[in-house]
């Protein structure tokens, strides 16, 4: 009966004695593992402190390259796309490859100031570029890519991610329209761009007085961290002359044609601009006159506008180029033929143009050169006259037929297109005030 009763005694606390048991066996190998993690722990610190494992481990680590290199450059004044790519460590064969693919190119033909070029290139066996891009303007770049088979590239022309943004402003012209104008953060483009739409009608030197004031409505190209990238086109013009508007529409009248028209459906757009060149003073009109430098008095067959060196000279209509080079006591000059009528002549430029050169073909507002003082000139300013039929006229008198005048469904269609920018006109005001 003594066994029996121990043996029950035993069944009934044999959870409890197995629960002890467990519970002895996980605190001796808890233990058992701390110690030998530490051993382990301690043995690595020493291992890891080891100077020559230290000196073999960076040795390594040096002579690991990355398979894939990315360059960006930002081109300088001077900058060639030899001298750029003889600057990569890549070989002969590779420079020709790149060279030879960049003049396939029309557009790629002249670098540009601050123009981005990036790369990326390929190190594994031999070191060449696997694609590489090429900023064509603010808002476009040319993307080319390698092809696997041949050692040529593929390319297309993508958009930059760029958000438009169209912006108003407004003010009035205390000074003159340009100082107005860039005093309210306005790009210069678009300065010259109104000035171009108004000059066929407007003389800036002498229609503009003081506290007559001007609206725009334009596009703006801004980048993902909301910084002005571009400016596009005017949307909406307005130039208040002595209380008198003078108000300009964007409108496509035909597929990919476009002008400016004004409140009536009529074309501000004339033969020649009044005037070629904005923020300057007449200086000199057209007629006899004691020649500055020469001392007599002869016949002086332009019209003068004195300006600061380097103010932009515009092309007063279409045509093609018949001179630009030096012309003597004119100096540098240009001379367009318009039409079988009329022809213009720009002188004392301090240079031409971009692209400007006989035979070329010049749209109205393009600029064709810079006020210069070269050939016999006192001081800078620009020479412009007017020739027609052969003869010099006086371009301030010169009466030229208006533009395009909308009619029947263009003029619906232009009424419709009115009332829409009006009434974006009203939403971007409400904003600005």
């Amino acid at each position: 009966m003594g066994k029996n009763k121990i043996y029950k005694k035993i069944r009934d606390y044999s959870y409890f004695i197995w629960l002890i048991l467990l519970i002895s066996v996980a605190t001796i190998t808890t233990n058992f593992y701390d110690s030998n993690k530490k051993n382990q722990t301690n043995f690595l610190k020493k291992s890891l402190s080891n100077t020559y494992l230290i000196k073999s481990i960076k040795k390594i680590t040096s002579e690991l390259k990355p398979r894939y290199i990315e360059l960006d450059y930002v081109v300088k004044q001077g900058d060639t796309y030899e001298n750029i790519i003889n600057n990569i460590k890549i070989s002969k064969k590779e420079k020709k490859l790149f060279l030879e693919t960049i003049s396939k190119k029309k557009k790629l033909k002249v670098l540009r100031l601050n123009q981005k070029i990036s790369f990326k290139i390929d190190r594994k066996i031999k070191t060449k570029i696997i694609e590489f891009k090429i900023e064509i303007d603010n808002k476009n770049e040319i993307y080319f890519v390698r092809n696997k088979v041949e050692s040529s590239f593929t390319s297309k022309t993508i958009e930059k991610n760029l958000q438009k943004v169209i912006a108003y402003k407004e003010a009035i012209i205390t000074n003159s329209l340009y100082n107005s104008a860039i005093n309210l953060g306005i790009k210069p483009q678009v300065i010259i761009d109104f000035a171009r739409l108004y000059g066929f009608q407007v003389d800036f030197q002498r229609d503009i007085w003081k506290n007559d004031s001007f609206q725009i409505i334009y596009e703006e190209f801004r980048n993902n961290e909301g910084l002005l990238v571009d400016v596009g086109e005017i949307i909406y013009a307005n130039l208040n002359l002595q209380n008198k508007d003078l108000k300009l529409y964007k409108f496509e009248y035909k597929k990919n044609k476009i002008d400016y028209f004004d409140e009536n459906g009529k074309s501000f757009k004339k033969t020649l601009m009044k005037t070629p060149i904005n923020g300057a003073r007449l200086s000199s009109s057209f007629g006899k006159r004691k020649h500055p430098i020469l001392g007599f008095t002869k016949m002086h067959t332009g019209t003068d506008f004195a300006a600061p060196k380097g103010t932009p000279v515009m092309a007063s209509g279409d045509g093609k180029i018949i001179k630009a080079r030096w012309c003597g006591g004119g100096g540098n000059c240009v001379k367009i033929k318009h039409n079988s009528i009329y022809e213009t002549v720009y002188a004392h430029l301090s240079k031409f143009g971009r692209g400007i050169k006989k035979g070329k073909r010049v749209k109205q507002g393009q600029i064709i050169g810079y006020v210069g003082s070269t050939g016999l000139s006192t001081g800078p300013h620009l020479h412009y006259e007017v020739i027609e039929n052969g003869r010099k006229i006086n371009s301030q008198k010169l009466k030229l037929p208006s533009g395009r005048t909308l009619k029947g469904k263009e003029r619906k269609e232009f009424e419709v297109n009115k009332i829409k920018i009006d009434v974006l006109k009203s939403k971007l005001i409400s904003k600005f005030n």
